[in-house]
């Protein structure tokens, strides 16, 4: 019987509400063989996911979730298999998160000139990793502001909100070439978001294997049956490891279930086998 696996999660250090150590317990609750831990934008919880990951004897691949600046689409990247704090895509990180830091500070500022009135220690106190805009969300919801996280991001947070502000991102090249320095893989996550039509998403990762893309994420929550089997077939076709993931964030994400997603998701651990053996370790 294929072990099912789960590639793509979120913990406390990036948007998640659960601890990198209620992560993985929660893995080993569900059965899962192995688990991806990849927060937005960060390396900070794979210390102590990898602590409980070896106390609980299931398999963790380090990695991270990277936001992309991609012909103006909402693109994404997961860098498996990295973990270096000194390494290359930790020091991209930090340029990026220097920049996003001065973007959250002109939010809470831009949040004032409409009568929302913020501050930014209070914002903070929500996050135990990356300050995000998930937790200038919690601050106005805590503050009475508003009544949900969707409207805040409606009315405020998100594109064309009135204190929407873009975020700083790495191009598909400098985080590709950035993995790759750190000896991981670079896999593109959700596609559907990129575009639903097959055509559209071989130009699009014909472009990104042309720059070194090893791996698109074939199996993912919001993905439909077919639309699953096209990616797999354009993968097997460009010759691309195909990976999966439910991206679990917990309450931030309700009804998605960690290894199953809205409960038919099946990631089987070969995909995991196949990027080993890509990088030489099988």
């Amino acid at each position: 019987m294929q072990q099912r696996i789960d590639l793509h999660t979120h913990s406390t250090a990036s948007d998640g509400t659960f601890s990198p150590t209620e992560l993985l317990r929660a893995a080993a609750e569900a059965g899962l063989a192995a688990i991806a831990l990849t927060d937005h934008d960060t390396l900070d919880g794979l210390p102590e996911a990898r602590t409980e990951a070896d106390r609980l004897g299931i398999e963790l691949v380090p990695g991270c979730e990277l936001s992309l600046e991609y012909a103006g689409l909402p693109t994404h990247m997961l860098a498996l298999f990295v973990d270096n704090p000194a390494g290359a895509v930790a020091g991209e990180l930090t340029r990026v998160m220097l920049a996003r830091g001065r973007r959250n500070e002109r939010m809470v500022e831009k949040l004032r000139t409409v009568g929302v009135h913020l501050d930014m220690a209070d914002v903070a106190s929500y996050a135990d990793g990356v300050v995000g805009r998930p937790h200038i969300a919690q601050a106005m919801l805590a503050a009475g502001v508003v009544q949900s996280f969707e409207e805040a991001f409606a009315r405020f947070l998100g594109q064309g909100g009135s204190a929407h502000i873009p975020k700083e991102k790495l191009t598909p090249r400098q985080a590709i070439d950035a993995v790759h320095a750190d000896g991981g893989l670079a896999i593109l996550a959700h596609p559907y978001l990129l575009t639903q039509q097959p055509r559209h998403l071989e130009t699009i990762l014909r472009e990104l294997k042309g720059l070194g893309l090893d791996g698109v994420e074939v199996f993912y929550t919001e993905h439909s049956e077919r639309y699953t089997s096209e990616v797999a077939r354009l993968a097997e076709s460009l010759g691309l490891l195909k990976s999966g993931g439910s991206d679990f964030h917990g309450a931030v994400k309700p009804g998605v279930r960690l290894g199953r997603g809205r409960g038919a998701l099946f990631v089987p651990g070969g995909l995991l086998d196949a990027m080993k053996a890509a990088l030489g370790r099988a």
